[in-house]
C-alpha cells in the first residue's frame, strides 16, 4: 500500500494473503450501500457521517483501506484525516465503481 492509495489490482493481490491484508471499511453512504447491498469480502461498514463516533477504534497498528463510491472525496477526506491521527490508512482508487468493474470479489453486505 502507498502512502495514501492502492489499486483494484494491488487490493486483490493483498487479500490472497491474509496476513498482509489491510483492514477494509466501506465508507460509502448508507444510500449508496442500500442501493448496492454488496462490499468487498471481508470489509466492515462504517458510516462517514458518524466518522468522530469510530476514528478511535481504528488500529494504529494494522494497514487500514478506505473505499467509498467512487474513491473520491469521502474515502481521501477520511484518509486524510486518519493519517493526521497516526494511522497507516490509504483509499482505493476508484472506489467500489472499480472494484465491481473489475470483476474482483464481493459478499453481501453485513
Amino acid at each position: 500500500m502507498t502512502s495514501s492509495s492502492m489499486s483494484v489490482e494491488s487490493l486483490a493481490l493483498c487479500l490472497r494473503d491474509k496476513a498482509s491484508a489491510p483492514l477494509i471499511l466501506d465508507v460509502r453512504r448508507q444510500a449508496a450501500r442500500a442501493a448496492q447491498p454488496t462490499q468487498i469480502s471481508g470489509a466492515v461498514w462504517r458510516d462517514p457521517a458518524l466518522w468522530l463516533d469510530w476514528k478511535d477504534s481504528i488500529p494504529a497498528d494494522r494497514p487500514v483501506l478506505l473505499y467509498c463510491a467512487h474513491g473520491l472525496e469521502i474515502s481521501q477526506g477520511l484518509t486524510h484525516a486518519l493519517q493526521v491521527m497516526g494511522r497507516p490508512a490509504a483509499f482505493l482508487v476508484g472506489g467500489w465503481a472499480q472494484w465491481q468493474a473489475s470483476g474482483a470479489s464481493t459478499e453481501p453486505a453485513a
